[in-house]
Formats: structure tokens, C-alpha cells, sequence
């Protein structure tokens, strides 16, 4: 492949372009043609005969992608056949290595035989002779609809270690309209608990500067921006809502930027480059794979784009096994409410009462274990083990899952217990802890999963949990997986000794250096091979990404795992507000809220607090035989409400943010609409105004010519029929005697 010069082919083809496009529209009885239309047919025909210009596309996204003969660029980003942004600046490769103390500058150049271009994948291949290197940069659309996604690698071919320097990732630039004005649309994780914001929907002018960070494990400092799950938005405020969102596929360190100049808009993606020079340690016939980078366009309202980025995610990303259970989101009664006192008295009663409510499965959580890094039932806890309870658990019909926070080394002496003062171990964390170090209660000090060594130890470490325990899900937490590390014999490169800091907190260390962005990279690779093995040795087994709750939500991990908890505070608003902003992004699925212990004079906030976790992977975080028989009653019917007719749709209707984010003050509400199912439902909750009793929720998703049945769950307002025209603009009034109540609204459309 290569880029040809204009002349008499570009004219001939030009000519062809023309007579198929004339031939197009005599058969389609067609008066006019679309110039886009005849360009993407004259791209075409130029990737297959040069080799130059290409355009990879699914049914709402169109990238097009040039291979020139030293370096590829992204020429334009469109949405379908309609107006495409053109790109201002070549999207650059990776400029220099280092071969032991010689910097070198690469020369790349394009190798036409190995490269491939057609609507599905754009894959242009580079070369380099001295070193001798290979670069893949690739376009690829698996899915009809949806983000297209961008990979970039590079094999070391030269037989010798060397250090590759890393540039930004995707860069693009894009002249705007004059006129138009754009809004900036991005989503913090709910770490620890959700903000006070948490969706930020900010306009764009100039001089307008942004970046959001993601890593593994997202800290909240005062006065400091919260980490963000890796994607945004930028869209026109008005017609035709010309947009482009881009995303992030991996936990490590990574970056994703925008600005606006004098009109340009300027959008970087990829790793966190911030903390200086970065490189990493490539060694003979190894590769590097940078972090997969998607780009979607859009012409429509967010909750659309967002409906369709949901199931280009399920699609794309997520393991067909676990949604091909009818069953999943499971739901679920955790042992956490009762803290580390949980005992196997405690767990049979919860396996029991489990089973009794209708819930899917027991989930124990920290407190069975030895000690941190000593994964093996208390003997005093647990007199029998673990492996009766599954059994017990099975045999009720129940699945059975497990919390280990398994990267974490402590002080535990027995056999097989990861202890920090072995020498092998310790050769494994991040800092050499002081000899007055202990561990929390269920927290350690993390290995450094790229360890060769360490690797081995957790994949068999983790295999050995799930088979002793007969496990059907496995939940990590805790600080899992590095992003700093003081040692110098590690895969990753070696820290800064002048640029490196250590900030204590509680049991563990972070270690903060200008390596700290390839650290995360080399644990995060290693991490998702031991997520991927566990699949492999266990099929169905399900993953929880916990992480205390939010602090590693993103897409690499909904590539790894099956579910997310959102949030680490788990009262009625914390759960809304984490569902809220989580659920633009991810399927409601995948989205798990523990509802803990709350307040409840009555059965109507008693259903408000188990509804505001019910919108998605719905998780119980107490000890179900403490609730009244009033209490277990109403449970028990949510329960197989969720199981009958929430499920259904929390698994595959659209979803729509109905009002405004959550603020525990005013009402919020979610609604799912499924076309395929012609039914849908409201999630309304009134927060604690006294002033107001009735709220209209303006619908999405509906067919404004036909008829809807509505029906009102706790009885609230008589159930009746409305048009969809009337509830998408007058709206849908909900009416609730008292602060902290919900309702639950069912529409079926009506033949």
C-alpha cells in the first residue's frame, strides 16, 4: 500500500467513482447524489488500488485513515455519510529508542505488502531497519454500530534489549464552525463516594483547557479534581448535535485532554504522560501493545449515544458467556453488613434466609480468611471451611461467591501465606516496609503483579481459591494493581531517585515517581492475564472489580471482569448518584449497589432503599434475618419483581436519565424502554422536600403515535393509558404522600 500522486489514475478512478454513482441512481430512480457519498466511493477505490486513503465505518462512526510512506494520519471523523471533522495534524509514531546509552531516532516506512485496508479494518504496518522494529497501527470496527477502536503495536525484531520513549497517544484537531457553540460532556468515578457533580456537562470557549486522569486506583484528594472513567464528549449545543466521544480501554495510567484555540478544538488520548520522559523496557521479540483508544461520532441526544456506546461495550467487550445466563445481574446477599465478625453460624442463616427470600447467591466478604496474604478459611470462624458452605449454599439453590483481596501480602506465618519478610516475597512489593509495618485488618502491601514470580504465584494463588472453594464468583479489592514502584529490577523501568516520593497511607505505601505510568502499565497487563486465565480454567465463573468500591471502574476492567461496585458508600443517594453517572457509560448490568442498613420508619422508605439500588446489579450488605416480617415480606416481592420484570429490562432495554442527577433534596428518576419487549419502567424517587408531592418526568424512547399502559406499581395514581407523544412532552406526574417513597411505572405499549 501506498499513497499515490494526483494525476491521470486519480482521474480514471475519479471518472469510475462517477459512472457507478450515475449507475446507483438510475436503478434508485436517484436525481441527486451526495457529494459525501461520491468521495466515500472514490476513498474506496483509492485504498484498494493505492493503498493511500481509507475509511474504516460502522453504521453511525466513519474514520478515515491515510498510510503515507513514513507515518499514518486520521484524516477526518465523521458520523455516517454526514459531515465529517477533518483532522489538522498527523497522528505521529513513536520517534526514538534508547539502545542501551545511545538515544536513536526511528525511521519508520511503510511496508505495503503486509498492510490491509478495507470498511471493517484499516492495518498499516511500519518498519524499522535500525533497530529493527514493527508497527501495526490499526483501525478496526467489530461491531455494525458503535465506537471504532485504534491499537497501536510494536515488536522488537532487532535481538536486543532496548527502551522505547512514548509519545501521546491519538491526537487530533478539528477547525469549528464559527457559530456553533459546544458543550464538553465527562463522568467522575464514584471512588470512595460520589462528588457532588459527579456527570459534568461544561461549554466549551476559547481557551478552554481540560484533562482527566484514570489509573488503578483512584485517590480523592481535597481541592483536587477526581479521576474520571476514561471517556468524554464533545458535542454542538444545537443542530444538528455534531459529536465526538473517546474513550480509553485499560486500567493503568492514562490521559485523555481537551482544549479549544482560537476555534481549534484540540483532543488528545492515552497514557498519562505527565510525569516526564517516558519510556519502557522492550525486550528481543517482545511486543508493545499501547492502551486501545475508541472513537464514536454522534448526531443525537447523549442518552441515544449512550444507548448505543452500552451495547457496543456488551457487545464488543464483555464475556458472551456470563450474558448468555438469563439469570444475570444476579442478586445477591453479602456478608459485609455484619463486618469481619462473619462466622460459619452467621453464614448459614444468611444461606438460609437467602434462599427463603429468592435471592441467586451467598457472597461472603472479608473476615473468613487467616490473616491478609494468608487466603484460608479461620479455623476458628470456620471449623468446617469453606467448601461445605458452597456446597450447603448450592444445594439451596443459591451460587456462591467469595471476596479476596489477593494481591496483598501481610504478617501470616502459615503454609502458603504471601508474608513480607520472606526475601522472595519481599523482592515482589513496591518498598521494602519498615520493620515496624503491619497490615490493617483486611488490607496489606501489594506485590508488583509484573514480577514474573509474582505473576505465577497469583495466578495459581487465585485458580487454587476458586477450586478449593468451589466458587462461582470471586470479588478482589483493595489496591490490586501498581502504579508506583521503587525498585529498580522490576519489568517496568526504574524510578527517579531525585523525582521520587512515598505517601503513606494507612497500612500501605504509594510510591510516586516519573516510572510510575510504566508501572501501572506492566501490573495492568499482568493483571488482565490472570483475569483472563481464571476464565479460562473456570468457565462461568463470574469477577467483581471492587477495588473499594469505584476506584477502577473503566473499560479494560469491563473486559476482564463481569461487574462493578460503583461506589464505596452505600446509603439510598450514594447508590443513585454512582448509578447515575456510571450508567451513561457501562451496561446498568455490569453496575452493582450494596444497599447497607438504613433508616427506614416504614415500608415506603423501606422499598426507596431497596430501589435505589435496584436499577442494576443489585447487591444486600446485611444481615437479611434482622428485617421484621413486614420488611421480609416486601423484600421478598421486590425480589421477584426484579427477577420477573426489572431483569429483563435492566439486561437489554435502552436506558434514559430522566431528570436531573440526584441530590437526596428533589425527585430524580431512570427509565428503561425496551422497542424489541414494547415495555419500559420508571424508577421515580421523591427525595426529602416536604414542598413538593408531584413531579412530571418527561419520557424518552417512545413511539409519540402509539399508546402506552400505564401501570402504577405501589398504587399510587390509578393505572391508565397515555400517548407517547404526551408523555415524552407533557409528561409523566408521579404523586407520593411522603419524602423518601419511590414508585415503580410500568408502560406496554399498545397494539
Amino acid at each position: 500500500m501506498s499513497s499515490s500522486a494526483p494525476g491521470t489514475a486519480q482521474m480514471q478512478k475519479y471518472t469510475l467513482a462517477k459512472f457507478i454513482i450515475a449507475r446507483l441512481a438510475k436503478n434508485m430512480k436517484v436525481i441527486l447524489v451526495p457529494t459525501a457519498l461520491l468521495l466515500t466511493v472514490l476513498c474506496t477505490l483509492n485504498a484498494s488500488a493505492s493503498g493511500g486513503t481509507s475509511s474504516v465505518r460502522t453504521q453511525d462512526t466513519v474514520i478515515v485513515v491515510d498510510s503515507g510512506a513514513h507515518g499514518p494520519r486520521i484524516v477526518s471523523v465523521g458520523h455516517s455519510e454526514k459531515v465529517h471533522w477533518n483532522n489538522q495534524v498527523a497522528d505521529g509514531l513513536i520517534e526514538y529508542a534508547q539502545l542501551k546509552s545511545r538515544r536513536v531516532r526511528l525511521a519508520w516506512r511503510l511496508n505495503s505488502g503486509a498492510s490491509h485496508a478495507d470498511s471493517r479494518r484499516a492495518s498499516f504496518v511500519y518498519e524499522c531497519s535500525a533497530p529493527r522494529l514493527r508497527l501495526t497501527w490499526e483501525w478496526t470496527a467489530r461491531a455494525a454500530a458503535g465506537p471504532i477502536e485504534h491499537d497501536v503495536r510494536i515488536e522488537n525484531r532487532s535481538g536486543e534489549e532496548l527502551w522505547l520513549l512514548l509519545s501521546p497517544g491519538v491526537q487530533l484537531s478539528f477547525a469549528l464552525p464559527k457559530n456553533d457553540s459546544f458543550q464538553h460532556m465527562f463522568v467522575e468515578k464514584g471512588a470512595e463516594t460520589p462528588s457532588a457533580v459527579g456527570t459534568h456537562m461544561v461549554d466549551v470557549t476559547d481557551g478552554y483547557e481540560w484533562s482527566g486522569d484514570s489509573s488503578t486506583y483512584a485517590i480523592n484528594r481535597p481541592g483536587m479534581p477526581r479521576e474520571i472513567v476514561p471517556w468524554f464528549l464533545v458535542q454542538q449545543k444545537g443542530s444538528p448535535k455534531l459529536g465526538v466521544y473517546v474513550g480509553i480501554e485499560f486500567s493503568g495510567r492514562t490521559r485523555l485532554s481537551l482544549a479549544m484555540n482560537q476555534r481549534m478544538l484540540h483532543i488528545g488520548a492515552g497514557l498519562n504522560l505527565q510525569s516526564g520522559s517516558i519510556r519502557t523496557r522492550l525486550k528481543p521479540n517482545e511486543t508493545f501493545i499501547a492502551p486501545t483508544i475508541f472513537i464514536g461520532a454522534t448526531t443525537t441526544e447523549v442518552d441515544v449515544t449512550s444507548n448505543v456506546l452500552r451495547r457496543w461495550i456488551r457487545q464488543v467487550l464483555t464475556n458472551p458467556q456470563t450474558w448468555a445466563d438469563q439469570r444475570y445481574p444476579w442478586l445477591v446477599n453479602n456478608s459485609w453488613g455484619s463486618g469481619m465478625a462473619v462466622d460459619e453460624t452467621l453464614a448459614r442463616r444468611m444461606i438460609q434466609d437467602s434462599a427463603e427470600l429468592g435471592l441467586e447467591m451467598f457472597h461472603i466478604d472479608a473476615g473468613w480468611f487467616r490473616s491478609v496474604g494468608d487466603w484460608r478459611p479461620n479455623p476458628e470462624k470456620f471449623p468446617h471451611g469453606l467448601a461445605s458452605l458452597a456446597d450447603e449454599a448450592h444445594a439451596r439453590g443459591l451460587k456462591f461467591g467469595l471476596w479476596a483481596d489477593w494481591a496483598q501480602a501481610g504478617l501470616g506465618t502459615g503454609s502458603g501465606a504471601l508474608n513480607v519478610n520472606n526475601p522472595e516475597v519481599r523482592g515482589w512489593l513496591p518498598i521494602d516496609p519498615p520493620g515496624t509495618w503491619k497490615p490493617e485488618p483486611f488490607k496489606g502491601e501489594t506485590i508488583d503483579l509484573s514480577v514474573p514470580m509474582a505473576k505465577a504465584w497469583a495466578e495459581r494463588e487465585t485458580n487454587r481459591i476458586v477450586a478449593d472453594y468451589r466458587l462461582d464468583m470471586l470479588e478482589h479489592d483493595g489496591y490490586l494493581v501498581l502504579q508506583g514502584c521503587t525498585k529498580t529490577d522490576h519489568p517496568h523501568a526504574p524510578p527517579d531517585p531525585l523525582a521520587t516520593r512515598l505517601e503513606p497511607e494507612a497500612s500501605w505505601t504509594f510510591a510516586r515517581s516519573a516510572n510510575s505510568t510504566d508501572v501501572s502499565y506492566h501490573s495492568t497487563r499482568a493483571y488482565y492475564e490472570i483475569q483472563s486465565k481464571l476464565r479460562e480454567n473456570h468457565p462461568g465463573l463470574l469477577l467483581e472489580v471492587c477495588n473499594d468500591g469505584g476506584r477502577m471502574v473503566d473499560f479494560g476492567s469491563a473486559a476482564h471482569a463481569d461487574y462493578f461496585s460503583i461506589t464505596d458508600t452505600y446509603d439510598p443517594l450514594s447508590n443513585r448518584r454512582a448509578f447515575y453517572d456510571t450508567s451513561w457509560l457501562l451496561p446498568p448490568a455490569m453496575l452493582e449497589a450494596y444497599v447497607e442498613r438504613w433508616a427506614t420508619p416504614d415500608l415506603g422508605t423501606f422499598r426507596y432503599m431497596l430501589r435505589s439500588g435496584m436499577m442494576g446489579w443489585f447487591s444486600l450488605m446485611l444481615d437479611t434475618t434482622s428485617w421484621n416480617s413486614e420488611q421480609h415480606a416486601a423484600a421478598k416481592e421486590a425480589i421477584a419483581l426484579y427477577k420477573e420484570k426489572l431483569r429483563p429490562l435492566i439486561r437489554d432495554a435502552d436506558l434514559f436519565h430522566v431528570s436531573s442527577r440526584p441530590d437526596g433534596v428533589h425527585w430524580d428518576a431512570m427509565q428503561y424502554f425496551d422497542r424489541q419487549r414494547r415495555r419500559g419502567v420508571l424508577f421515580a424517587f421523591r427525595g426529602s422536600t416536604m414542598m413538593e408531592m408531584s413531579h412530571a418526568f418527561l419520557l424518552q424512547g417512545l413511539r409519540p403515535d402509539s399508546s402506552y399502559h400505564l401501570t402504577f406499581h405501589d398504587h399510587s395514581s390509578p393505572d391508565r393509558s397515555a400517548r407517547g407523544a404526551e408523555l415524552m412532552t407533557t409528561g409523566l406526574i408521579i404523586s407520593l404522600p411522603q419524602p423518601n417513597w419511590s414508585e415503580l411505572v410500568f408502560l406496554d405499549e399498545i397494539e
